[in-house]
């Protein structure tokens, strides 16, 4: 199976640091958003795999290198226009569509059983969230067809609590719904199409971890899950005490107060008479200046909190941030 990492949007309720690199770019832990999204496409077997660009392509593609395809977009064609770019690469088999800005640990091989039993021409990956608003939701009958859609419903006139998650599985003959125009929308377009035209398609609901990374709030608790464990992902470094772990490089020694859980990533330099207070996570190359206290927040890679500086419920950063993320490897 083939797949497509959408990676060419904006991020704009990520901004000021989306004005320094693109959403799937922003570090969680030790790499990239997206790095996350492709290794867990490789657990599961997917070795070929394109990505759409368009904001600072250059980033992610110096990044990944050969590791993946890329297709880029001068001008935005839509969620569904940077797919139909990409159908010469997809289109010989059932094929997966992922965001490469959100968190997930979803069980593909699932997913895949899913779309095979219910033979559609499609699959929409779904989970139930708490607030209607923040999410187009999915309407279906019995069986899981689809039968509808609200674009984020105020709570009180949601018809279901199933958000999309922005991952789909497709036939290739998904394309033959595609309307003759270059921008083209999944949810506005090719959604509305197949119902219209009596079209079975399907959702599937996940139980596993999905965060779309969609402001800076998410951002950081998406970071604090990861560093936790409800999104089940590789953590890298050595537990040095109870929910505390740094990366190679990395000591403590100078610090007086550590509250767990801190994840402190590799090379990075704490100063004397630091306090750390959990839920903290520390990016590689960081500087701590001596006297800093920091509660509740994100540092990213290679950023400097200033001796005596105070960080609470903060993401931290500073430009080149991607030139300071550990290579892909």
């Amino acid at each position: 199976m083939k797949a497509m990492v959408l990676a060419a949007g904006l991020g704009t309720r990520l901004r000021p640091l989306t004005y320094e690199l693109p959403k799937p770019m922003v570090p969680v832990l030790d790499r990239p958003v997206m790095a996350h999204i492709v290794d867990l496409l490789r657990r599961h077997g997917i070795e070929e795999i394109v990505a759409n660009l368009h904001y600072f392509p250059d980033t992610i593609r110096h990044y990944f290198g050969d590791e993946i395809a890329y297709r880029e977009e001068p001008a935005l064609l839509g969620t569904a226009g940077g797919v139909r770019n990409c159908a010469d690469f997809l289109a010989d088999d059932t094929f997966l569509i992922i965001s490469g800005d959100a968190l997930t640990d979803i069980d593909l091989s699932k997913f895949v059983a899913r779309h095979k039993q219910a033979g559609g021409v499609a699959t929409i990956a779904v989970k139930r969230v708490s607030d209607t608003r923040e999410f187009g939701v999915v309407l279906h009958d019995a069986d899981g067809r689809i039968t509808g859609f609200q674009e984020k419903p105020a709570p009180e006139e949601a018809l279901s609590d199933l958000g999309n998650c922005g991952i789909y599985l497709f036939e290739p003959r998904i394309f033959d719904y595609f309307p003759d125009a270059p921008f083209v929308d999944w949810a506005n377009d090719i959604f509305p199409a197949l119902l219209a035209q009596d079209v079975p398609f399907h959702i599937h609901e996940i139980d596993e971890y999905w965060n779309d990374v969609g402001s800076l709030s998410e951002l950081k608790d998406g970071t604090f899950d990861a560093m936790r464990g409800k999104l089940h992902i590789e953590v890298e470094g050595e537990p040095i005490a109870e929910d505390v772990i740094a990366g190679e490089g990395t000591t403590l020694d100078g610090a007086t107060l550590v509250e767990p859980p801190v994840w402190i990533g590799r090379d990075v330099r704490i100063g004397n008479d630091v306090r750390l207070q959990g839920p903290l996570v520390i990016g590689d190359g960081a500087t701590i200046g001596d006297g800093a206290a920091l509660k509740d927040s994100v540092v990213l890679p290679g950023t400097e909190v200033a001796a005596g500086g105070i960080l609470i419920g903060a993401i931290a950063g500073s430009t080149g941030i991607v030139d300071r993320m550990r290579p892909r490897t």
